[in-house]
């Protein structure tokens, strides 16, 4: 219900998908081919082949209003429905201001307002959860919409929620409300989801390790859901665990700990082995800190990349973040290289501040964004371009004022090459929804 136009901090927690089938059971066997199905379609809506380089066009799809009533401060990426709508949830604002869920439909607002926006679901800060952070929404089978919330709940340390459409109409469910360390508590990123329904994610604290976090499971039982914890983690070691999930074709997870990059793999017997791929370098610097809260992304050659965020009290080329690619060898092995260090206002605004994961096309360039940096220091779209050796960057877009400002979420690619995204600020001064045309 607001704008489509072209143009040439938020609280807290800014801390600045195939590998060989290792299923041994027919149930796993099954989803592994659903998986397959399911990734062979999600690459054909969102990877692209070689494209040349061009000048990228910006159009805001919509711009939060002021006061807040239809979001505010989307920090997650944006789901497609495959029909050409696009979800995604904002940390605040909504009729209670703890937060919503929303749709965006194409063609149906008037004028040059192209694109209506329509809030499925407000949070009201209770039971039913509220602060859905870096969460995004993923849709089963049935077109129901999942997610997560940072706080709220039944025991106020965050819940998972279903979103089920009811005529015109959407109704809410916590599936899951997070009640203690063991248990575990306060998720802070989203969910995926296997074709057997089963959602899978992570929190940043309990398990094991009341500091350490948890991959959880939900398994649709009965007409209800079975919960368990896959894998607690040491603090320690490789906890704290921020960052979403990537399943493989496979039914393998990958996810980013603390200290570490984690893979997760069907047993055969229900169970899981869980095994560390990588473990990041320790800075030499005083004061220095990484920040592995982004969800990693699988290409179609099962190389995995990892961005990684710093903070640092003095110049050096660890301040402003840097993307790892992990590639599996024999044996259960990865190689690890690093691809790209951004030097931020230091070494002339190739973006600062690595706050999203990437998207990889079917080319191997690699998209993302950052919180600042670029012509305007408000954040950018990037592109990583792989050449005979390394990798080149390009800034696609400087973010300013009323074209957004401060993006937070992973993009989102479609088969015709165009970037869709968030930004927390900008707009009307409470986020907007943008599009990158090549």
């Amino acid at each position: 219900m607001y704008s489509s136009e072209t143009n040439g901090r938020t609280k807290g927690h800014l801390n600045a998908s195939d590998l060989a089938p290792r299923f041994g059971s027919t149930k796993l066997a099954a989803a592994a081919i659903h998986v397959a199905l399911t990734l062979a379609v999600f690459s054909a809506l969102l990877l692209i082949a070689a494209r040349s380089a061009q000048a990228q066009t910006e159009t805001v799809l919509y711009r939060f209003h002021k006061d807040g009533l239809d979001g505010k401060e989307p920090q997650s990426r944006l789901t497609s429905d495959g029909k050409g709508n696009l979800y995604g949830t904002t940390t605040y604002g909504g009729a209670f201001g703890y937060g919503t869920v929303f749709e965006l439909s194409p063609n149906g607002g008037y004028g040059h307002r192209l694109w209506k926006e329509t809030v499925l679901y407000s949070f009201t800060g209770g039971a039913d959860g509220w602060w859905p952070f870096y969460s995004p929404v993923v849709f089963d089978s049935l077109g129901n919409l999942y997610g997560t919330t940072n706080e709220g709940g039944a025991f106020g340390q965050g819940t998972v929620f279903e979103l089920s459409p009811v005529g015109t109409s959407w109704t809410e469910t916590v599936v899951h409300s997070f009640s203690s360390a063991t248990d575990s508590f306060y998720p802070d990123n989203g969910l995926i989801i296997d074709p057997a329904g089963n959602l899978y994610g992570t929190t940043n604290f309990g398990g094991a390790d009341f500091d350490g976090g948890t991959v959880f499971e939900l398994s649709p039982s009965g007409g209800g859901w079975t919960w368990q914890v896959i894998y607690s983690f040491d603090h320690a070691d490789h906890g704290g665990i921020m960052a979403g999930l990537t399943m493989d074709a496979a039914g393998n997870i990958f996810g980013v700990g603390n200290m570490s990059v984690f893979e997760l793999s069907p047993d055969g017997n229900g169970g899981w082995n869980p095994s560390v791929i990588y473990t990041f370098k320790v800075f030499r610097y005083p004061g220095n800190y990484q920040f592995p809260e982004f969800t990693p992304a699988l290409d179609n050659a099962g190389n995995l990349y990892v961005p990684i965020a710093f903070a640092t009290n003095g110049g050096n080329k660890d301040c402003c973040g840097v993307i790892y690619k992990l590639s599996p060898g024999v044996n259960g092995t990865w190689t690890a290289k690093t691809i790209y260090y951004f030097k931020g206002f230091n070494g002339g605004g190739d973006g600062s501040g690595l706050t999203a994961g990437v998207v990889v096309d079917g080319a191997g360039n690699i998209y993302g964004t950052t919180l600042g940096g670029g012509a305007y220091r408000e954040g950018t779209v990037f592109e990583l371009v792989p050449r005979a050796v390394g990798y080149k960057e390009k800034i696609l877009y400087s973010f300013h004022g009323e074209y957004g400002s401060s993006p937070y979420g992973s993009l989102i690619l479609d088969s015709a090459g165009n970037l869709y995204g968030t930004t927390a600020l900008g707009g009307n001064g409470t986020g907007a929804v943008f599009k990158l045309t090549p």
